[in-house]
């Protein structure tokens, strides 16, 4: 089978204990203790340790969350609103530089330093309505299609912020990262 490599880097590494948007966004978020890590690791079938879905049954298959950085960024130039804060997403591994839905479905490679972890993509992660009030107004319409993608853990490894290399077993378009994926309706 045909692999390919694309250079990417980890700009974050988003790792929350607890849930911070829940209940009415009116109501604002939970202060929760979050970080922006420069390493993490991950378990296999559980998740990123220290996480608020590590472990969690009805979350095996969308223990971690992968992003496009691109796509909030596009998504500020249309709304007009300057730079948003990738943390406020709440996705756990924002990457820059690669086209994520085709990802869906797939098992593919995250490798930075000396490490490796094998992520299976599984269901777009769709935004909430809570996106409008942390972000901006209409980031939850606009970040349809390019919320990235909730993924589960294959192997266990360490992710390290920085350079690293996506290897897909499909081809991607890095030029498309922050474009939205809209899937057809069913008549």
């Amino acid at each position: 089978m045909t692999a390919y490599d694309y250079p990417v880097v980890i700009e974050h590494l988003l790792v929350s204990p607890e849930h911070a948007y829940f209940g009415r966004p009116r109501d604002g978020a939970a202060d929760v203790p979050t970080t922006d890590r420069d390493e993490a690791e991950v378990v296999a079938g559980r998740g990123i340790v220290g996480d608020r879905f590590f472990g969690k049954a009805a979350h095996m298959d969308a223990a971690v969350t992968v992003f496009a950085a691109e796509a909030l960024e596009e998504i500020a130039r249309e709304l007009g609103t300057g730079p948003l804060d990738p943390l406020l997403t709440r996705r756990n591994v924002v990457l820059r530089g690669a086209e994520l839905a085709p990802l869906i479905g797939q098992e593919f490679e995250i490798r930075s330093r000396r490490s490796a972890v094998t992520l299976r993509g599984g269901r777009p992660a769709h935004p909430c309505a809570w996106m409008d009030r942390m972000l901006a107004p209409g980031v939850h319409a606009a970040m349809r299609g390019r919320g990235g993608v909730r993924c589960m853990p294959v192997t266990d490894g360490v992710l390290h912020r920085g350079p690293a290399v996506l290897v897909s077993p499909v081809e991607l378009d890095p030029a498309r990262a922050g474009e939205a994926v809209r899937r057809p309706r069913l008549p």
